[in-house]
């Protein structure tokens, strides 16, 4: 069986019922086969079906991240600039955020062409191309992706950005410049956020092993809806936050949890769980969007507390 097909299988099957494999699905099950002509092709053939819809063109964008993935760098940049151009004919004018699926791919072909960039050596042309892409975009929902890629290009070694801790749940939030002589871990998290609960035994057991040594704060912010995707106002979701944290966060009660979304822009946390290590100084030495090891992020731990 070869991988393509397992996934479209596990994609398919769920209980006793079979659901649709989507286009996006597909392409990305086909690059993670390493067969990219394969996902160009499943592009191109609903392309010609459909035209470009705004789930072709979210499927598009997947072909540069593939290319991208492969350390292709020119044909990734190419992918993404035939989207991008695709994507603003479809638009017409509109909002980027007219569907959310418009959004998605455009932020990817921006993230590529940076990458792209950067993988070619030209690190400092790729920031400035994402500022400018962020001036642009500031008011959409691709405001936090793109300040994402910049600190990915940039933040490290750079002095980490001040940290709003005026709103918190539970234990009050000290600012960072109060934390100068020890490391900080800022672990942004989500209530709904399955990696996040993954990521726990790992912050737990370092928090355990270096104690004082190393100080930990969890920023979160307010989404809108609590359980099963239920609506709710600010304070019936503060509330169910601090239970999702008492309930699957009980190592960490200590830990201070900021509350606001001014943390999650400055830091461009549009992946949770987000891992921002912070020298003595107020350095910013790791910044990493999604989920570490325990030797990952305990060797760079170890490190920032060796200085």
């Amino acid at each position: 069986m070869t991988a393509l097909t397992f996934a479209l299988g596990a994609l398919l099957f769920l209980g006793q019922t079979a659901r649709p494999v989507t286009l996006v699905a597909e392409v990305r099950a086909a690059i993670a086969a390493h067969d990219l002509t394969r996902a160009e092709a499943i592009v191109a053939k609903r392309r010609a079906d459909q035209g470009n819809t705004a789930e072709v063109l979210e499927a598009a964008s997947w072909l540069g991240r593939g290319a991208l993935g492969e350390g292709k760098f020119d044909q990734a940049e190419k992918y993404a600039v035939d989207a991008q151009k695709q994507i603003f004919a479809a638009l017409a004018g509109r909002p980027v955020d007219v569907d959310p699926r418009f959004a998605t791919a455009l932020g990817a072909t921006i993230e590529v062409q940076a990458q792209a960039a950067a993988g070619r050596g030209a690190r400092s042309e790729a920031v400035t191309y994402l500022q400018r892409e962020l001036e642009k975009y500031r008011t959409t929902s691709l405001l936090k992706r793109l300040q994402k890629n910049i600190n990915l290009l940039s933040l490290e070694g750079k002095p980490a950005p001040a940290l709003q801790v005026a709103d918190a749940l539970g234990v009050k939030a000290p600012a960072l410049t109060s934390l100068r002589g020890k490391p900080v871990l800022l672990f942004f998290w989500a209530h709904w956020c399955g990696d996040c609960k993954a990521q726990l035994p790992v912050l737990a057991r370092l928090k355990s092993e270096y104690g004082p040594r190393l100080r930990m704060e969890a920023p979160t912010q307010l989404y809108g809806y609590v359980a099963r995707g239920e609506e709710a106002p600010p304070p019936a979701e503060r509330k169910y936050i601090g239970e999702v944290w008492g309930k699957y966060y009980a190592s960490l009660a200590d830990v201070p949890v900021p509350v606001g979304s001014d943390n999650f822009r400055n830091y461009g946390a549009s992946t949770t769980p987000t891992l921002v290590l912070i020298d003595s100084n107020g350095v910013v030495r790791l910044y990493h969007p999604g989920n570490l090891s325990y030797e990952e992020l305990r060797q760079a731990v170890a490190q920032v507390i060796a200085r």
